[in-house]
């Protein structure tokens, strides 16, 4: 079982094709978190996403309301204790609050983003890797 936090870009990338990261996301081995704030992005990102997914409306609706199913959101209050250390953590401030869940978590966040390796305090995985520990 992996237990992991899952990043925006991750989800993005898996709402526009039907992708290795789609797949991944609906892997029963995988359970996944994210923070609250991803609703508000993806409202923000909604018709960027729209234009350029692959998929029909219905198609993207339908896995919209699959991803809801299988992703734990968490209320920022309940990792708040941990923002100040995740501030000193990443590398990104844009990604702050995915520190704070994987350290109130003790789990990794998977993410494309190569600079969020430069700190060793919290285990990100990318997509090939995340398909290599489910092998």
């Amino acid at each position: 079982m992996i237990i992991i936090v899952i990043d925006a870009n991750i989800l993005f990338s898996a709402l526009i094709k039907n992708s290795v990261n789609a797949k991944l996301i609906f892997e029963e081995e995988i359970i996944l978190y994210t923070p609250e704030f991803i609703v508000d992005e993806f409202l923000k990102y909604q018709e960027m996403i729209l234009k350029k997914t692959s998929r029909s409306k219905d198609e993207f609706i339908q896995i919209m309301h699959m991803l809801k199913d299988i992703i734990t959101i968490i209320p920022k209050e309940e990792y708040s204790k941990f923002m100040e250390e995740a501030e000193n953590l990443s590398p990104d401030e844009k990604d702050v609050l995915y520190f704070a869940l994987a350290l109130k978590l003790k789990c990794g966040i998977w993410s494309n983003d190569k600079k969020l390796k430069t700190q060793d305090k919290v285990k990100i995985y990318s997509t090939e890797e995340i398909k290599n520990l489910l092998n």
